[in-house]
């Protein structure tokens, strides 16, 4: 007797995860049985009549319950995509999202490819963006802080990945504290925590049970880490240098105020994604 087919058990999967309210359920499925089998999903629709094996129908049973309980498909794969690249992810960092991508995009349109600029990530997290940076400026040398441990130690892992280990440094310290000496930063890029408590507690389960507080929690009304992180920048920025600050979408007026408020930058402008919402603050040091 055979097991259940491909086709048959991506169906059960996505009533089952629908059922449960789970965000985009087909693409979930799809995504955690080609994981199982091995296989990406242009080859998952090509053998669609394929049975699986019992080890095969109990992994994907697995995978299937856990995203039933709203962990994210990029924790159970262990991986996420951003800017074309692929990132090791776990719990302890957030999962790269496609609006930090107007960082590297905004950087790309301010510097030259092949700018030796000096770069510092404040907040690293997977080091999805110090990583891509070290890759699209090739000269670039980049420091990415981070306050957690287990987070660098994900970091270095896509360091290592993505063969950058000799030009990105990995430091064990506050953002809101840098330790780094000096005015000699072209680039700083952060993407802090910026949502505020009321909003913290009404995420859905997917971000708040599975993704660290600590790199999402911005006090009460979401600017703790901006107002610390501001400063800093101001601080470790050379003249002329820049930098881009990811914040949530309704915090444009208050963010553009504070940074023109510490009077140190000569350009503070604030950059919208693709759906028209405030996503980076652009700061130029004077």
């Amino acid at each position: 007797m055979t097991g259940p087919t491909v086709r048959e058990i991506l169906g059960k999967s996505q009533e089952y995860l629908a059922a449960r309210g789970v965000d985009s359920p087909r693409l979930s499925a799809e995504l955690l049985l080609a994981e199982v089998l091995g296989l990406d999903r242009l080859h998952l629709f090509l053998n669609m009549d394929r049975p699986l094996a019992a080890d095969e129908l109990a992994r994907a049973r697995e995978f299937m319950a856990r995203r039933g309980r709203g962990e994210p498909a990029a924790l159970i794969l262990g991986r996420k995509e951003f800017w074309g690249l692929e990132f090791a992810v776990r719990g302890d960092v957030l999962v790269p999202r496609p609006e930090t991508e107007c960082i590297v995009e905004e950087a790309g349109n301010r510097f030259p490819g092949d700018a030796a600029l000096t770069i510092v990530d404040l907040g690293t997290g997977s080091g999805c963006l110090a990583v891509t940076l070290a890759l699209h400026f090739s000269a670039a040398r980049v420091a990415a802080l981070d306050l957690s441990p287990a987070a660098l130690a994900v970091a270095r892992e896509n360091v290592l990945r993505h063969d950058v280990a000799g030009r990105v440094a990995l430091v064990l310290a506050d953002a809101g504290a840098c330790p780094l000496v000096g005015a000699g930063a072209d680039l700083v890029v952060a993407n802090p925590p910026y949502i505020s408590d009321g909003e913290y507690a009404a995420l859905s389960n997917e971000v708040r049970d599975f993704e660290p507080a600590l790199a999402l929690c911005g006090g009460a009304d979401g600017l703790d880490q901006v107002r610390a992180q501001a400063p800093e920048a101001a601080r470790i920025l050379r003249p002329g240098g820049m930098l881009l600050m990811e914040i949530g979408c309704g915090q444009g007026a208050a963010v553009r105020a504070l940074f023109e408020g510490l009077d140190v930058f000569d350009e503070v402008a604030i950059l919208r994604d693709l759906a028209g919402l405030d996503r980076v603050l652009l700061a130029r040091r004077r």
